[in-house]
């Protein structure tokens, strides 16, 4: 297994796997819109046959979690039909498949972190498409392993980071939301643990257990609030702005979709499968401020 089909071109995770893939001698190849348009299933089909993958990590979805209250056929079109798709494709070639997915396929209400087998419950149209996603793809290909992250950030996209810095600039005081937890996870630091996923996939070989879901966040988790003091903590040396942060309930910023309060997800059952951990978020916000900081 060497060649590694990624999809969504430019974005967080495929632009950390571009460089974490050939680290662990793998070749990414990088396909996204329009040339690979899920809308548009004769791009996937011919992307499949030029390219000839032995391994495919699914990173293209639609993320815009306000806006598929709007257009839930839209986000299920991307999120549900677009693994179904590549999972069937992903079989008939005999592949394994990544399928990345997001703590937003819980309710957020169990008061502890959450384990694989704990019943699913999304509260919003991006985590019922992206459930339907998971399935899809578990369905479609018996050698799928479907990873569930949270609060994706990295130097490059639309993230919180980033948003808090250049919202930062330009006001004195920021009010964050404090009563949603969850864990903060650095692309880079999420496309190395798949690059590990991977070499461990080459190594042994598929095996009936690398097959379900496995939370694949960092390993330590915060607040939103607690997030965003951290940032202008981490940009502090580097003459980053310092607005006052005030914390907020959920209540008093209301958005279209509902988060889950509470995303706590356990990581230990990737370690055990394949021998991959994440490192804690503060190491993560430290790794893409460097970067980020260094433009």
């Amino acid at each position: 297994m060497r060649r590694v089909l990624v999809t969504g071109l430019g974005g967080q995770l495929a632009t950390g796997l571009a460089d974490s893939l050939p680290a662990q001698g793998f070749e990414p190849m990088l396909v996204g819109q329009p040339a690979f348009e899920f809308d548009q299933p004769a791009t996937v089909l011919a992307a499949f046959e030029r390219l000839r993958p032995e391994a495919v990590v699914n990173c293209a979805a639609w993320t815009a979690v306000d806006a598929a209250e709007e257009d839930e056929a839209g986000a299920f079109r991307a999120n549900a039909l677009g693994p179904a798709l590549i999972g069937r494709l992903c079989a008939e070639a005999g592949i394994p498949l990544i399928q990345i997915s997001t703590d937003y396929v819980y309710d957020g209400l169990k008061g502890q972190p959450y384990v694989e087998t704990d019943l699913p419950n999304p509260l919003s149209a991006y985590g019922r498409t992206k459930l339907a996603g998971e399935w899809a793809a578990l369905a479609a290909n018996p050698m799928t392993a479907v990873l569930r992250t949270a609060w994706v950030f990295s130097p490059v996209g639309k993230n919180f980071v980033r948003t808090m810095l250049a919202v930062g600039a330009t006001r004195p005081e920021l009010r964050v939301v404090a009563d949603q937890h969850g864990h903060p996870t650095a692309a880079p630091d999420l496309a190395d643990a798949i690059a590990g996923v991977l070499s461990r996939v080459r190594e042994t070989g598929w095996q009936p257990k690398y097959r379900g879901v496995f939370h694949a966040a960092a390993s330590t988790d915060t607040n939103w609030h607690a997030f965003a003091e951290a940032i202008f903590a981490a940009a502090r040396p580097y003459g980053g702005p310092q607005p006052r942060v005030t914390p907020i309930a959920t209540h008093e910023y209301p958005v279209k979709a509902t988060r889950p309060a509470d995303g706590r997800m356990h990581g230990g059952k990737l370690a055990a499968t394949f021998g991959v951990t994440l490192p804690a978020w503060q190491q993560g916000l430290d790794r893409v401020m460097r970067v980020l900081m260094a433009g």
